[in-house]
């Protein structure tokens, strides 16, 4: 059986399981989040592999970027990844993908830009769904009210990314 080698990040801002599959990130995302096991299932599932505990060459990339990033040093990751969902999952993710650093998106937006105005709650249901965290951006998705809305790394933590980021009006930061 094929094999996904895991690392835990300690981040600023919370526990991040990287997931590392022939030397693509497959997984990148909060370690106590409420649909872990989902996530979890989904991609071993897809990828017909298991969880071993491994610290890799990408790994090492990734903490590398991650630490430029929460120095605000690194506006764009170079990390190569492979998204494991649904071919709507993934447009979706792509997508976040062309929020830029600094700026926020509300659901609707996302939507409309995908050309699927009338499918918000799909699209927020795919970016719930993302396992890329703060790579693929989904914590620059904001409520059309301008309030912080779901994040599966928690609410704290989207404030102080989106604060790192200066996406929100200055505040003193949290780390």
């Amino acid at each position: 059986m094929n094999s996904i080698k895991i690392f835990t990040y300690k981040s600023p801002v919370g526990e991040i399981l990287l997931g590392d599959y022939n030397e693509k990130l497959v997984l990148a995302d909060w370690k106590y989040r409420k649909m872990r096991s989902a996530i979890d299932h989904r991609i071993q599932s897809h990828l017909s592999a298991k969880y071993i505990e491994e610290k890799t060459a990408l790994h090492q990339q990734t903490l590398e970027e991650f630490d430029a990033y929460f120095q605000q040093k690194l506006k764009k990751f170079n990390i190569p990844i492979e998204f494991i969902g649904t071919e709507f999952q993934q447009k979706v993710w792509n997508a976040l993908l062309e929020i830029p650093f600094g700026k926020t998106e509300t659901y609707l937006g996302l939507s409309k830009k995908l050309g699927i105005e009338l499918a918000i709650r799909a699209v927020a249901t795919a970016n719930g769904a993302n396992a890329i965290s703060i790579i693929v951006p989904c914590h620059r998705i904001i409520g059309s009210d301008g309030n912080l809305v779901g994040y599966a790394g928690g609410i704290s933590a989207k404030k102080k990314l989106l604060q790192l980021e200066n996406a929100l009006p200055q505040m003193e930061m949290e780390f």
